[in-house]
């Protein structure tokens, strides 16, 4: 590796320029500061937190530079070579390549495609896009010059970031002064530059998914898309496992047969199944050159490097005297330590995991520091664009110095200036934590910092659990979901409209998208007959003819078709949304329409950091005034409560483990120690091979908490399964309940549930067909039938100039459900709404991996005199969901109230090592009990429901 010089900065320089030695965040920062080291350390870190080096991934297959590559790179790199206007653009700015990044452009010059995996701001943009560029700009320099039209595709999964991209594209491309245009389309793009892109493409496109599946319905796609070389997919780990993914692999697919020389590079820096990844960008190799006896293509190249950035975990502590609750999500009761923590001079991004709670943290903070309202923001994914974007520029500026965030700052722009990342609650993953992690202190080999703050006593050891697998490398590895025939009848359109096919060079191609390699000739005669005539249910119906035959090509002739397929291009779904605006002002954003259909007028709620109050809702606009004082009614948007993943949950287990046998050799544990000693003396602290049930008979009934901490989809389906086998051994009404850690079955009778709950009772035998029995899925599955009907194109959700109402779609595709589950029952896309619901609610495949365990694990029953610091979150999860807010919080306080009197004494002693090396004496209930609370907001007046519409279903 040839050597960096002082001011080397390249491997910073991705989406946004950053000058070498920038570490303060300062576009004016000095230009003569040693870069770190790969030992830098970070001195703010205290005796809370833990560097953790993420070991690399094993298996991928490295780029090894062979003995004819080495005989050509002085021909690369030489004056007259492709890369010597790289080199020397790199020499200008006083940087010098990585060997990943030259790695990269002499495989793509070399016509391969791959991968690059490197940390979180080390240059994987300028590794992927340098290479082609230095292809354009060789061919523009040559005698016959560059051909017009689109050349280079950079794919990001989030359009907010596009501009951001756009720029650190052209810098290179102005600067080295060579005629090609750079340019973004997304649906941000204003009309004027769309309409210019319809008469000329770029060279280079910054796009998403959904807008590069638009460029395919261009009836000339062949003649614009011809010439593409290089397509780059920016986080790749996000799009892969779900159906962007798919849709960008059909996308691909289809690109590759337009131009046959493209190639494609993703990027990611959170992967450990690397290779995999890489196949499912790359694609499957021909399947017809394979069955005529070929030789495979060879696996694309996986490119990572020695770049490692330790990530240093620490934690936000409660101060002495201040408990943390047992239950609850938010963490506004940390809401002044956390205050106290930030300090504006050092640039902060604090994550939430859900829009609501940003919110409410957001407002909190500025309720306690007013005096930081001009240099704090908020920013979700619900929140204007302009908004968005005045956010994101003041955090790179320095004008805005502490932004409360969701995931809607995790990927794609790169904030120089962020020098601390702050995660509110439990990351949920690994990968999720490094990702926000790798956020702070954007620069090369340079230690990335984040700081959890628990919401509740519990989650001191998950911070525990997820900073010691990541020390073992234990990251989720992300898979491609297998053949959504949805997203396949969306893209049969998609090709019919971009000049039409042929149903078998299709099927060719299809195979050729990683998620549909095994598709089979039958499923995609059924998808074709589906875009055809709406399948045999359906065919007596005009509206669901798309397709034609033309001489033998399927194509679009409707121009009414093919306007409602542009306006409905893409599979994310949700509920349906609804602006949100000032009186005769600006917009502020969108919110669900379930939310303002709960609102009477008058009635005030804080949104986008604002307290406003409701005046009217009008043409799917909701109006609003600015509103005074306080507000404590806040929107919650569905599909936010995400489970924790199995790898944490592994470690949780492993945790605990150690925490019962004493362990606590750092700041979290200690604090973990009171709530551990209370579970151990009215219980046991579960090893982790074991499965804790705990048997409690209270003036409810007989509960019975199961703890595999196994996250709360699989806890909710094992739940209903449990309950489903024991009403089949006695009858009885069970209640149940599941949170992260474990679940609830309650019955009224006295049941015996210590010899009713065995080993067998956890069988995968007949496991699919009890969670079918148990989980209702019949109805669960015609709710989720309504995305599979939107993507597929059965129900039509945009139109032009007006949009359908949730419930109006709900409508339409229960209409259909019924009508499919009727007069075709065998209906493939009848099967994915059910494969889908069993997946997305219950995780299907994790809770049978869940089932072996328990059935041969060791199940730890105790019969306890009440409810435990595992049990109780469990009791208010069932209680919160049928009582009003105010009985809820009466009842925890006749909780606590028991608890802290304990007339029955303290049970077993149980002694452990402090994080100081003493020991604790053992705790009794009145000196060592957590204080049981659950966060809720203030009850509020009941807003008057308005009767909702009659749901119409207006023909196409």
């Amino acid at each position: 590796m040839a050597k960096r010089k002082p001011t080397n900065n390249s491997g910073s320089s991705g989406k946004t320029r950053k000058r070498a030695g920038d570490t303060t965040g300062s576009p004016h920062a000095p230009l003569d500061s040693t870069p770190p080291g790969p030992d830098a350390t970070d001195s703010d870190a205290g005796p809370e937190s833990s560097k953790v080096r993420v070991p690399r991934p094993r298996h991928p297959k490295l780029l090894k530079a062979s003995p004819e590559a080495s005989r050509n790179e002085q021909r690369l790199h030489s004056e007259s070579g492709p890369l010597a206007p790289i080199e020397s653009w790199f020499a200008s700015k006083g940087w010098t390549p990585w060997e990943f990044q030259r790695d990269c452009w002499r495989a793509y010059l070399a016509g391969r495609s791959g991968l690059v995996q490197v940390a979180t701001g080390s240059g994987k943009t300028y590794a992927a896009y340098l290479g082609p560029l230095a292809e354009l700009i060789r061919d523009s320099r040559s005698p016959a010059g560059l051909s017009p039209g689109l050349k280079i595709i950079y794919v990001t999964p989030l359009r907010a970031v596009s501009r951001d991209i756009e720029l650190a594209l052209r810098e290179p491309v102005d600067e080295l002064d060579t005629g090609l245009i750079v340019e973004s389309r997304t649906g941000d793009t204003s009309s004027s530059v769309r309409a210019r892109q319809r008469e000329r493409l770029p060279h280079v496109l910054v796009t998403t998914p959904e807008s590069l599946t638009l460029l395919l319905t261009r009836p000339d796609a062949r003649a614009q898309l011809g010439g593409v070389r290089c397509v780059i997919l920016d986080e790749w780990h996000e799009l892969l496992a779900s159906k962007r993914g798919s849709q960008t692999e059909l996308a691909m697919a289809r690109l590759r047969e337009l131009s046959p020389m493209c190639r494609t590079w993703a990027l990611s820096a959170t992967l450990p199944n690397a290779l995999e990844a890489a196949r499912a960008a790359v694609g499957a190799p021909r399947r017809t050159a394979l069955e005529r006896g070929a030789t495979q293509t060879a696996d694309p190249v996986v490119i990572r490097a020695d770049m490692d950035r330790p990530v240093v975990i620490d934690s936000i502590l409660p101060r002495e005297g201040l408990r943390l609750p047992l239950a609850g999500h938010l963490g506004l009761v940390m809401v002044q330590e956390v205050a106290a923590a930030l300090d504006p001079r050092e640039p902060t991004l604090i994550f939430t995991n859900t829009r609501s709670q940003a919110e409410r943290w957001f407002h909190a903070l500025l309720a306690i520091r007013p005096e930081w309202t001009e240099l704090a923001a908020l920013h979700h994914g619900s929140i204007d664009r302009a908004e968005r974007e005045r956010v994101e520029a003041g955090l790179k500026s320095g004008a805005i110095r502490i932004v409360v965030a969701t995931s809607s700052l995790d990927l794609g722009v790169d904030f120089a200036p962020v020098e601390r990342v702050l995660q509110i609650g439990s990351p949920k993953g690994i990968a999720r934590l490094v990702q926000r992690a790798g956020r702070s202190s954007h620069r090369p080999r340079t230690p990335c910092r984040v700081t959890c703050v628990p919401t509740h006593a519990l989650e001191l050891i998950e911070i525990v659990a997820a900073r010691d697998a990541l020390s073992r490398g234990e990251v989720e590895p992300r898979d491609a979901i297998v053949a959504p025939l949805d997203v396949l009848t969306q893209h049969m359109v998609t090709c019919a409209l971009g000049g039409g096919f042929e149903p078998e060079a299709l099927y060719d191609e299809v195979r050729r998208a990683w998620s549909f390699r095994d598709l089979s000739r039958n499923d995609f005669d059924w998808c074709l007959a589906q875009v055809r005539h709406g399948g045999e249910a359906l065919k007596a119906y005009p509206d669901y003819r798309r397709v034609e035959e033309d001489n033998g090509r399927m194509v679009v002739k409707s121009p009414r078709i093919a306007q409602l397929h542009r306006f409905n291009v893409g599979t994310i779904t949700g509920d349906s949304t609804v602006e949100i605006r000032f009186l005769g002002g600006r917009s502020l954003g969108r919110i669900e329409e379930n939310f303002i259909a709960g609102l009477s007028e008058g009635q005030k709620f804080v949104f986008a950091g604002k307290v406003l109050r409701y005046v009217m809702f009008q043409d799917m606009v909701a109006y609003v005034r600015p509103g005074y004082g306080q507000a404590h009614l806040t929107p919650i948007w569905g599909g936010t409560r995400l489970p924790i993943s199995e790898s944490l949950s592994r470690a949780i287990r492993q945790t605990l483990e150690e925490l019962g046998q004493g362990r606590a050799d750092c700041a979290e544990l200690a604090h973990a120690l009171p709530v551990a000693a209370i579970q151990q003396r009215e219980s046991i602290i579960p090893a982790a091979r074991d499965v804790l049930i705990e048997i409690t008979r209270t003036r409810e009934g007989t509960h019975a908490f199961v703890f595999p901490f196994e996250g709360r989809l699989v806890h909710g389906g094992l739940a209903a399964i449990i309950a489903l086998r024991l009403t089949r051994q006695r009858k009885a009404t069970f209640s149940i309940a599941a949170n992260d850690y474990g679940f609830e079955i309650l019955s009224a009778e006295d049941v015996p549930f210590e010899t009713l709950l065995t080993p067998e009772l956890f069988s995968v035998t007949n496991l699919a067909a009890d969670a079918a029995e148990s989980a209702g899925t019949s109805l669960l599955a015609k709710l989720q039938f309504r995305e599979v009907a939107r993507v597929s194109g059965l129900v039509i959700q945009s139109m032009p100039g007006r949009a359908r109402s949730g419930k109006q779609l709900q409508a339409n595709s229960s209409l259909i459900y019924d009508v499919l589950s009727e007069f075709d029952p065998g209906n493939l896309l009848l099967a994915q709404a059910r494969r889908e619901v069993m997946e997305r609610h219950f995780e299907e495949s994790r809770l049978g991996r869940t089932c072996q365990r328990l059935s041969e694990g060791h199940l730890r029953i105790v019969v306890t005199r009440r409810p435990t610091p595992l049990s109780f979150p469990l009791l208010i999860e069932r209680q919160a969901g049928r009582l009003s807010s105010e009985t809820i919080l009466e009842r925890v306080q006749r909780m606590r109230d028991v608890w802290q009197t304990d007339p029955e004494g303290a049970g077993s002693p149980w002694k452990a090592a402090s994080h100081s090396g003493s020991t604790l004496p053992t705790p009794t209930w009145d000196d060592g009990l957590p204080i049981p609370k659950i966060e809720q907001e203030p009850a509020s007046p009941r807003p008057k429901r308005r009767r909702p519409p009659r749901p119409t279903i207006p023909r196409w």
